[in-house]
């Protein structure tokens, strides 16, 4: 839930909104709910650095209003070791519904697995894939280098309630899903055999961690769920990171990124689908993408309609903080996917 909360001296804090307000955000399951006229504990550490995307003060506590003891079937603990650990009930653990049915589930059954390293390219990856087929169930798969808590994402929210997303599996160190499970191995056997998806987006949660080098990037483990999604006898697609908006030239064309999670870390192939976007910067892409034909197999497609399914979209797009219009390709990019993943479909 989001709050407003008046700080004493709060004016000359960082972060702070006119009047010494902070933006502040809880989560009741994790710290009890706040009411008006209450005490709360805050880290403004976000704010502090001037975050976008993770830009709140945060409640650790309401300490006059606690949360409710753990009760109920449940020993999967996340945050682990963290003054905010939770248990929850593993899709998969002995306590579940769904333990017979995962207990010696090995196989995806040739689910296609679209997997992209950024949060914000799940709803245009949706918009591509219901142009193309409509009526498709579709989990997210959350990984758990962005945002931990599922609740974070208003965008996940959204397309859950319209029937876009059958559900959120949230797995690693991620947690409030519809479903919970340890490992991305683990989160796609649930998307599969609980939630009955016909297709798995997998992508980190909202934010993300970057140093500006090869390795220190929390998607490159986009190139590992390359690799679960194929030793489960899935079909993983890859989404090309493209922008033609972020001027940096490490980001330009296809990012950096995506040449090394697809082509350093997944050791399995998987099919790219390179969007046919017109003009020079297309070729940029295309000869870019070129690198990791090595190992994968490149899948042309064509791009036409998909800015119009992208102007439909149910949430807002934004990626870096630019919109639909100030990074298209990046957006197309994502939607070509979706729409690779559809023509997998029978």
């Amino acid at each position: 839930m989001e709050l407003d909360v008046a700080v004493s001296g709060g004016d000359h804090q960082p972060g702070a909104e006119p009047g010494g307000l902070y933006r502040a955000l809880a989560y009741p399951l994790l710290v009890g709910r706040p009411e008006p006229g209450d005490e709360v504990l805050l880290n403004t550490t976000a704010l502090a650095m001037g975050l976008g995307t993770g830009g709140y003060a945060m409640v650790v506590a309401v300490p006059n209003r606690l949360p409710e003891d753990p009760r109920g079937p449940g020993h999967l603990v996340k945050a682990r070791y963290t003054p905010l650990q939770a248990t929850v009930l593993g899709a998969d653990e002995q306590d579940s519904p769904f333990h017979e049915v995962l207990r010696e589930a090995d196989s995806i059954d040739g689910m296609p697995v679209v997997v992209a390293d950024l949060h914000s390219a799940l709803p245009p990856i949706l918009c591509g894939l219901y142009e193309a087929r409509a009526g498709v169930r579709v989990a997210y798969v959350m990984q758990d280098g962005g945002a931990l808590p599922a609740w974070f994402s208003m965008a996940a929210a959204k397309l859950r309630e319209i029937g876009w997303l059958t559900g959120v599996v949230t797995v690693g160190q991620a947690f409030g899903g519809d479903v919970e499970a340890v490992t991305v191995h683990t989160g796609l056997l649930a998307a599969r055999h609980v939630l009955e998806a016909d297709v798995a987006i997998v992508a980190q949660g909202p934010g993300n961690l970057g140093t500006g080098t090869r390795w220190g990037f929390s998607g490159v483990s986009a190139g590992e769920a390359i690799n679960a999604a194929s030793v489960l006898r899935g079909r993983p697609v890859a989404a090309l990171r493209v922008s033609e908006g972020d001027l940096r030239e490490r980001h330009l064309g296809v990012s950096h990124h995506s040449l090394t999670a697809y082509g350093r870390v997944a050791l399995a192939p998987a099919r790219v689908a390179v969007p046919l976007l017109p003009g020079e910067f297309g070729e940029r892409v295309r000869d870019q993408a070129e690198l990791l034909a090595v190992r994968h197999e490149l899948v042309p497609v064509p791009v036409d309609g998909l800015h119009e399914a992208l102007r439909a979209s149910p949430v807002k797009l934004s990626t870096m903080g630019r919109s639909l219009e100030e990074d298209l390709a990046y957006f197309v990019a994502s939607a070509a996917a979706g729409r690779c993943a559809a023509s997998l479909l029978s």
